[in-house]
């Protein structure tokens, strides 16, 4: 029985990439020469946290992170923007969270979107991934491309296709 799983990832490499790329430019850049501007990559628990003195710089760095990211193949729907909060003295902190894995809303969202398709395939929740298995291969590429077309949120690969 052909099957293939549903995911969500993002290559940690490539991020760490990105982050180190805007971490040269901020060192180059004219506007931010002289101030105290940090950001880093937590890659355990997946969160970007920039730390700069005003407005203007945390926009350019969001700004920067979008555009490294998109260059480094990395779907911008993974960033999730939390509110900027005061740290100590005048600057500005943010934490970016990078969205791993299919939350179980989404999965949800995934399932019930395949079974309102009427297509002859199962789907279940297996973790942070959906499993999708049918009797026939055409049934789960018309799964595929139904999924491609939905907009859930966030990015989605098919992996592990199997007959």
């Amino acid at each position: 029985m052909p099957t293939f799983d549903v995911v969500s990832r993002v290559d940690m490499q490539e991020m760490d990439n990105a982050v180190n790329m805007i971490k040269k430019e901020v060192a180059t850049r004219y506007d931010f020469r002289g101030s105290k501007t940090e950001i880093d990559l937590d890659r355990k628990e997946a969160v970007i946290k920039i730390l700069t003195e005003d407005d203007m710089r945390l926009r350019a760095l969001r700004e920067l992170l979008i555009s490294k990211s998109v260059k480094r193949s990395i779907d911008t729907k993974v960033f999730d923007f939390g509110d900027p909060e005061r740290a100590g003295g005048d600057m500005l902190r943010q934490e970016v969270r990078v969205s791993v894995g299919v939350d179980t809303e989404a999965a949800r969202k995934v399932v019930k979107l395949i079974k309102d398709a009427k297509l002859k395939v199962q789907a279940s929740i297996q973790g942070d991934e959906v499993r999708v298995s049918g009797k026939k291969r055409d049934d789960l590429q018309e799964v595929i491309a139904l999924l491609r077309e939905a907009d859930l949120g966030i990015p989605l690969q098919f992996v592990n296709m199997r007959d």
